[in-house]
């Protein structure tokens, strides 16, 4: 699957894919759509398929690795976010897990809720990805002092 030395970028993208396989499962179960959305990061992330759903299956075992840049951070709670909408059904569940997800990931408290939902309402609108970004970063440093610590 990986080899022995793994880089940090590899221990990253691995991490990134785990927590997307916990949202996927946080409904009790992975959809078909949930699971090719994370074969894509995979795959754009230079992991193949098989090694993909390998990691998913054994996703309960991995410990998070938090980036450590915000744009990192913003591109993981975002795929966090798109997949949660992927199959059309956003159950309180993924809601509170990307919520969750995106304190661990270092955005404050009293924000993530709102930086969700904004994210959210840009996919749902068909906005893409750098715009939500540009649009979310002005909202994070409009309430300076509540962005990421």
């Amino acid at each position: 699957m990986f080899g022995f030395f793994e880089s940090e970028q590899t221990k990253k993208v691995k991490s990134h894919l785990a927590n997307l396989a916990a949202l996927a499962k946080a409904d009790g179960h992975i959809d078909e759509r949930e699971m090719n959305f994370i074969v894509a990061v995979g795959k754009k992330n230079g992991v193949r398929a098989d090694d993909v759903r390998t990691l998913v299956a054994s996703a309960h075992d991995r410990t998070m690795l938090v980036p450590d840049n915000d744009s990192e951070r913003f591109d993981q709670i975002f795929d966090l976010v798109d997949m949660m909408l992927a199959d059309g059904v956003v159950d309180d569940n993924e809601m509170d897990f990307c919520i969750d997800m995106a304190e661990k990931l270092g955005f404050r408290k009293a924000i993530v809720g709102v930086l969700v939902r904004k994210i959210s309402l840009g996919v749902k609108d068909g906005l893409p990805r750098e715009k939500i970004k540009e649009e979310s970063q002005s909202f994070l440093n409009y309430n300076e002092g509540l962005g990421p610590h």
